[in-house]
């Protein structure tokens, strides 16, 4: 197993970091390095232990329509209001050459779907994919829909990702309010980041009122709401606190403590050798230099939204953001990943010469939001997928019934 401390490998320079991240992929697998990504259980042995007996549906199958697209349509609207964003168009195709299509984790360990259209008898062919995310899309996009600072982009993203385990809230469908906006650099910190977390947090606490309000029975002891606030912590400092636990059983312990959190600087290697969470080198600045409150030096300007989920009594994301990366940290993790070819992209140049906007942005799960807000045990009751049948009985046996 690979353990480095941070200050080792600041001191060791930009060569001897780059070979610890490239070891990461290439080690024998320790239970922390194989928590770093592959989202999911892992097992269907280990999803029957852990689906909740006792479950039933708060709502019925029509009102679960009904309340689906309450809440996305409340979300939509005033996400837009708070973070001043308008609506917009987003591809699900797109060219491979334009290096656009979301990488997800820089281990290469989940690629997109890639087909070949034959157009015009193949002699003007396109190698298309199918987008994971939208995140560098998004950036793109502020400057070809000429959008100024302070102005912002909001999508109904859909996407494929086909190297997801599927479980109870991982589908190989994936739908998000994406997300983007302008910003300067006196904005790149984590004041300004917390700032925009506090409004998207009053959003989701705003959809949870205005669903309750059109069906209050999913207002119920058994499940509690949502925190009146959103508390901030550093990767480093939750380490600090379970530093023999991999990431996401960290994750689970601290929830124990604060029911809705934000994990600060998530792709930065913290003291035990190993990044919380393995993230892409190219759009959240994730070696940012930073101070915690106290005035510790610290790393990273992004981070994730997680809450309790008192259904599936498990850990529960909803997003993922933050300040994207200017021309220095894009070169730096790209250095740190053993991807500096990706320099070559459009993308990538329009950073370096400073042609792309800096930004913030990220993503909200839409059927994760809903999920949680109308009290469900699977991803597969708001949204329509498919499902191995070992899962779909599986679930049937607990009284959890997927859309098919």
């Amino acid at each position: 197993m690979l353990v480095m401390t941070l200050s080792t490998l600041i001191s060791n320079g930009m060569r001897n970091k780059r070979t610890n991240f490239q070891k990461l992929s290439v080690e024998k697998m320790s239970t922390k390095k194989a928590d770093l990504a592959g989202p999911g259980i892992g097992s269907y042995d280990e999803l029957e232990k852990i689906l909740p007996k006792d479950y039933s549906s708060v709502l019925t199958p029509k009102e679960t329509q009904t309340a689906i697209y309450a809440v996305k349509c409340f979300v939509e609207e005033n996400l837009c209001k708070e973070l001043n964003l308008m609506m917009v168009q987003v591809p699900l195709i797109v060219d491979a050459e334009s290096g656009v299509n979301d990488m997800l984790d820089r281990d290469g360990s989940r690629t997109p779907v890639q087909f070949h259209i034959s157009n015009d008898y193949d002699k003007h062919p396109i190698e298309a994919q199918v987008v994971q995310a939208a995140t560098k899309w998004k950036r793109l996009a502020l400057r070809q829909f000429g959008l100024k600072l302070g102005e912002g982009l909001c999508t109904d993203m859909r996407a494929v990702r086909k190297d997801y385990f599927l479980d109870h809230d991982h589908s190989a469908y994936v739908d998000q309010w994406d997300w983007e906006k302008v910003i300067t650099e006196r904005d790149r910190n984590l004041a300004y980041l917390k700032d925009t977390v506090r409004k998207i947090w009053k959003v989701l606490r705003g959809a949870e009122t205005h669903v309750q309000h059109l069906f209050p029975q999913l207002k119920t002891g058994k499940y509690p709401n949502l925190p009146d606030e959103i508390t901030f912590l550093h990767a480093e400092d939750i380490l600090d606190q379970y530093p023999n636990m991999p990431r996401k059983a960290r994750e689970t312990a601290i929830l124990q403590k604060h029911p809705a959190i934000f994990i600060i600087g998530i792709g930065w290697v913290l003291k035990d050798g190993y990044p919380h969470e393995m993230r892409a080198a190219d759009y959240d600045d994730w070696v940012g230099e930073t101070r915690s409150d106290d005035g510790r030096p610290m790393h990273g300007l992004n981070g994730d939204i997680l809450v309790w989920n008192s259904v599936t009594k498990r850990r529960h994301e909803l997003s993922s953001m933050g300040i994207r990366v200017d021309a220095t940290s894009l070169k730096k993790q790209l250095e740190l990943s053993g991807q500096l070819n990706f320099l070559n992209f459009p993308y990538h140049k329009g950073i370096l010469n400073g042609d792309l906007p800096l930004s913030i942005g990220g993503g909200i799960g839409q059927s994760r939001t809903c999920m949680y807000l109308l009290r469900k045990a699977h991803l597969g009751e708001v949204s329509v997928t498919v499902w191995p049948k070992i899962l779909k009985e599986m679930c049937a046996k607990e009284n959890i019934h997927v859309i098919e």
